[in-house]
């Protein structure tokens, strides 16, 4: 997993695809947040979200 982090950091400096940044962190903590509420009361809402 890191490297793929690693890769992605590369490709952002070497191309300059700074754009692309925000997307994946924000797919990053949606996905973190799917993940963290799956067990919780707080599921059925999160999901009506998406």
């Amino acid at each position: 997993m890191l490297d793929l982090a690693k890769e992605f950091w590369l490709f952002l400096r070497v191309r300059k695809k700074w754009c692309l940044a925000p997307i994946v962190i924000v797919l990053g903590l949606m996905g973190l947040l799917i993940i963290f509420t799956e067990g919780s009361a707080l599921a059925p809402f999160i999901y009506t979200l998406f």
